[in-house]
């Protein structure tokens, strides 16, 4: 794992643990990176409940009850999508956070599609009624293995950003 990854998932298991808070992950284009980062960090099990790498439809329709309809209306590289993706997530994992991806990594778009580099995140709170934030990223020019990372580390930040929103605590800055 590279450093800036190891640094900002470090920053948000540790804020995430100073906060009390737990997150869940429920990963597509990111492939369980995302998890991945968070559970490489010594103590991550105090922060992490569980998470899902849900790479096709069906497993986003049958494991997050992600509505086959939503998929129709707005792509599976949606921010509506992921919000679904994210509320789902956080109820079945019972955790206080969660955060969710879906995007086309290429090396082709599907009839319909958003083109490659399209990714789409959102990241949610317990007790919220809608995303704490969604946005879509556009990458064009980033390979598969570059889009993961970037798209990694933003959801990091995004985690650290949602413990922030904590009355508990302000989250630790990471070591440069």
């Amino acid at each position: 794992m590279d450093t800036e990854i190891a640094l900002a998932a470090f920053a948000a298991v540790e804020s995430l643990k100073l906060t009390g808070l737990t997150v869940t992950t429920a990963e597509s284009c990111t492939g369980g990176m995302i998890a991945a980062a968070l559970t490489d960090v010594p103590g991550a099990s105090a922060a992490f409940r569980y998470g899902w790498v849900t790479y096709c439809n069906e497993a986003k329709e049958r494991l997050l009850d992600v509505s086959p309809a939503l998929i129709d209306a707005f792509s599976v590289v949606s921010e509506p999508v992921v919000a679904a993706m994210a509320e789902s997530a956080l109820r079945q994992a019972g955790a206080d956070i969660a955060v969710a991806v879906s995007g086309n990594a290429g090396p082709t778009a599907a009839e319909g599609e958003p083109p490659v580099g399209t990714i789409c995140l959102a990241i949610m709170r317990r007790g919220a009624r809608r995303p704490l934030h969604t946005e879509t990223l556009f990458l064009p020019k980033q390979n598969r293995r570059q889009l993961r990372r970037t798209v990694t580390l933003r959801a990091l930040n995004l985690i650290i950003g949602a413990t922030a929103d904590s009355e508990s605590s302000t989250p630790p800055t990471p070591c440069n």
